[in-house]
């Protein structure tokens, strides 16, 4: 889908409309599973929302760059190993960390908000 994109729009329009699609893919496992990270239904989205559409910056910037789209296959792994087999199993619960952590806590988007941000900034290294 990003390279189709590209072709017709701008990085940043690329990056939105691709980071808007994969939330939405995951929307309904999100809300009729029990994949969730214990905190309300509407913040556990709203967290996963910005966190995969500004992550969709950092896809499509090594997707675009490099003219592969195991750049992303690989993040994507890299991101669900991390995440849910190290980073959230390892954490102690203190009470309200679950509104923290994983991918349905706040300090992800920021994170990869400042992440996005660097590679926003250098999209005009890209043909």
């Amino acid at each position: 889908m990003v390279p189709e994109l590209a072709k017709a729009y701008s990085f940043t329009t690329v990056s939105i409309v691709s980071g808007l699609v994969w939330p939405v893919w995951h929307y309904p496992g999100l809300l009729f599973t029990d994949y969730n990270g214990g905190t309300p239904a509407l913040y556990g989205i709203l967290c996963f929302t910005a966190s995969v559409v500004t992550v969709s910056f950092v896809c499509a910037w090594m997707q675009l760059k490099s003219g592969s789209l195991w750049t992303g296959v690989i993040l994507h792994a890299s991101h669900n190993l991390y995440i849910q087999a190290i980073f959230t199993p390892f954490t102690r619960d203190t009470g309200r960390t679950n509104w923290y952590i994983d991918e349905f806590g706040i300090v992800l988007p920021i994170v990869v908000s400042v992440v996005a941000v660097y590679f926003w900034r250098r999209r005009r290294e890209l043909a």
